[in-house]
């Protein structure tokens, strides 16, 4: 849970504001440790780029635009 935590905090506070329009249903993979993230359209791609560049990333996962990086659909 305090990854969840800390995860959220840090996309409101120093990822949301410095998104782009054009960045809106992509996933955002962010550390937060440092506050870096990827935006793509496909998660793994997202992931796998701060990776690269963070191999020891503590990464959490978003989805630009809405309250989840996921949604289950069709559950009743």
């Amino acid at each position: 849970m305090v990854l969840a935590r800390l995860g959220s905090e840090v996309y409101d506070r120093a990822v949301r504001p410095s998104l782009r329009p054009e960045d809106e249903g992509k996933y955002v993979a962010l550390d937060v440790k440092t506050g870096a993230y990827e935006a793509d359209v496909d998660d793994d791609a997202a992931v796998m780029r701060l990776r690269a560049r963070l191999p020891e990333a503590e990464i959490w996962l978003a989805r630009a635009g809405s309250p989840s990086a996921y949604s289950i659909r069709g559950a009743r």
